[in-house]
């Protein structure tokens, strides 16, 4: 599994994280349902917003991104985030990047000029058959002219129809860059995480995550550069998240309306309820965090909290067991996996859990729910929140 990880050049901001959460909610229910999962969490710390970063903090990249990869380890660790098994950057990769490059180079799909007094490394799209595939992107509107796009990331939801840059080179005044084979330069964005993949698994994972904005100007840029090196395809199926809205609008600096983690833990939100608030609707759809709802939602998972107590309590009962309760406790499985397995229905899979584990109270209140019962429900719901994280 092999999931993007931040451009660490600021600290991730919510949106980021309701991502990350859903890939950790991934993970742990296949971990749930057998099976062994290692993943990938990638760190891009050397792109061209790094660096103005940097510069505008007159400190070098390092510090800043060591700083803020520091933060950010802390705050999935705080969400109850599996620390994935590999936490590659990008800065450690480069030597794998230039032998990518290197390959698409004699293979005909990438190739140099220089820009503006840089000897760059251009990919051309138009050499990969069958390019934008998983975007759907109709390449017959695709200019005849030749174009090129020279930096890592543009603004906004929208198509570079042209050359994508593989390599910036060198330029006098520039602070990070490497001597390679290749020349002096620094490896793009779009080479860095074929680069970051690790040799285990030689160019192949069942499954990459990221967000929506990656389905544009990204991830079918990877696709071309991958398989146009193994010849094969490499990834069985692409999970996006929606993105997480802040009051109906979406966050971005130029509005001021970006809200990070500690901002939320200032207004007296706590981390369960956060990663909770985060996982309670489809990853798929877009998720509007009003402080209205946060506080709706916290209030549904006290309420299940505390009718899960009540069952504990039910341990010590001395009622017989009744069909009804047996019947009630089986449903807590096979509904939640029914819902889950349904591309990750969490929010219906919890409110099944909510109804369900009602009328059990509601029968231990009748007298009517053994101690075996509750015993047996409770562990059903322990092994269902080292998914969910959120239960007990």
């Amino acid at each position: 599994m092999f999931t993007c990880g931040p451009s660490i050049y600021q600290l991730p901001h919510i949106g980021n994280y309701r991502t990350f959460v859903f890939e950790d909610i991934l993970q742990r229910y296949l971990e749930y349902l057998g099976y062994r999962v290692e993943r990938v969490l990638n760190i891009t710390d050397v792109e061209d917003k790094a660096l103005a970063e940097a510069e505008k903090q007159n400190i070098n990249l390092k510090q800043l991104t060591d700083s803020n990869i520091e933060t950010f380890i802390s705050e999935l660790k705080q969400l109850k985030v599996k620390i994935p098994d590999y936490l590659p950057r990008s800065s450690t990769a480069v030597d794998q990047a230039v032998h990518l490059i290197e390959i698409l180079l004699e293979k005909g799909y990438a190739y140099p000029y220089t820009y503006k007094g840089r000897k760059n490394i251009y990919y051309d799209p138009l050499k990969f058959d069958g390019f934008g595939k998983l975007f759907g992107l109709d390449m017959s509107k695709w200019p005849k002219k030749k174009r090129r796009f020279h930096r890592d990331t543009y603004t906004g939801n929208r198509w570079n129809n042209g050359d994508f840059i593989l390599w910036h080179g060198y330029k006098e005044g520039d602070k990070v860059y490497w001597n390679t084979k290749i020349g002096k330069g620094r490896p793009s964005w779009n080479i860095q995480d074929p680069a970051m993949m690790p040799k285990a698994f030689d160019f192949k994972a069942d499954i990459w995550c990221s967000g929506i904005d990656s389905t544009y100007r990204h991830h079918d840029y990877i696709i071309a550069v991958v398989e146009a090196i193994t010849g094969k395809p490499f990834i069985c199926h692409w999970l996006h998240a929606g993105h997480l809205l802040l009051e109906g609008e979406k966050m971005s600096k130029r509005k001021g309306n970006i809200e990070y983690p500690r901002d939320l833990l200032e207004t007296e939100c706590i981390w369960n309820h956060i990663r909770f608030f985060f996982i309670y609707g489809h990853y798929k759809r877009k998720l509007n965090f009003t402080f209205k709802k946060y506080t709706q939602v916290c209030r549904l998972l006290k309420n299940f909290r505390d009718m899960v107590k009540n069952l504990s309590v039910a341990e010590g009962s001395e009622q017989k067991s009744s069909v009804r309760a047996k019947k009630l406790v089986k449903k807590i499985k096979t509904d939640f996996e029914e819902n889950m397995n349904n591309d990750l229905q969490v929010k219906a899979a919890f409110d099944s859990l909510c109804k369900t584990v009602s009328r059990l109270v509601r029968l231990e209140e009748k007298q009517e729910l053994s101690a075996e019962d509750s015993k047996e429900a409770l562990a059903k719901l322990k092994a269902i929140d080292y998914v969910l994280q959120a239960i007990f």
